[in-house]
């Protein structure tokens, strides 16, 4: 008797045996989206009010690092009067003594240092772009969570020679805005708040 013939082709019962995963019975373990219909109809009145109330919430306190921060800036600054008694260092008598002449000459030996211009700072006062980049000298220690004065003192403390300037722009610049100026721009960015809604 003949041997039977193999098939490389499946037949069609062959075909229709294909072994398949069986995950449980039908419909109990399906994942379903909430819609956003269905997501609006299960907020309640409670949730909206909520919103409301923390929406129109307009946050006006400082928050502890700002305090703290005006804080040392103040501290700070009681030390730093133009009054040339014993406690003022020799650097700050010289730094009340610089000119708002000398201050720019210094910013613009700055702005020559560059290739091209700086980019955002067209509504700057020149005392604010000192500030700015001193801010952003490394060189000169973290600024974050420390009064510019403080910051200015360290390193002059440590030896790493800061710009007199940036402590005559201080100076005079703590009669007009004593708080404002104190803290670094970063560190205003860093410790923004907001409300996502």
């Amino acid at each position: 008797m003949a041997p039977k013939r193999r098939t490389s082709t499946p037949s069609a019962a062959q075909r229709n045996q294909q072994a398949t995963i069986s995950f449980g019975k039908q419909g109990l373990n399906r994942v379903t989206k909430t819609t956003l219909a269905q997501r609006d109809s299960k907020a309640t009145k409670k949730d909206k009010a909520l919103l409301d109330a923390v929406s129109s919430h307009v946050i006006d306190e400082p928050t502890t690092a700002d305090a703290a921060i005006q804080e040392q800036a103040v501290a700070e600054l009681v030390d730093t009067k133009p009054s040339f008694s014993d406690k003022t260092d020799d650097y700050e008598k010289r730094a009340i003594k610089v000119t708002n002449a000398q201050i720019k000459k210094y910013w613009q030996a700055k702005e020559a240092e560059r290739k091209s211009p700086r980019v955002h700072q067209q509504g700057l006062d020149v005392f604010e772009k000192i500030l700015r980049e001193f801010d952003m000298s490394g060189q000169y220690g973290p600024c974050i969570g420390i009064a510019r004065v403080k910051r200015w003192r360290r390193a002059n403390t440590l030896g790493l020679n800061p710009p007199i300037e940036v402590l005559a722009v201080l100076l005079k610049a703590s009669d007009q805005d004593k708080g404002n100026l104190q803290r670094a721009h970063v560190d205003e960015l860093m410790s923004s708040r907001f409300i996502e809604t």
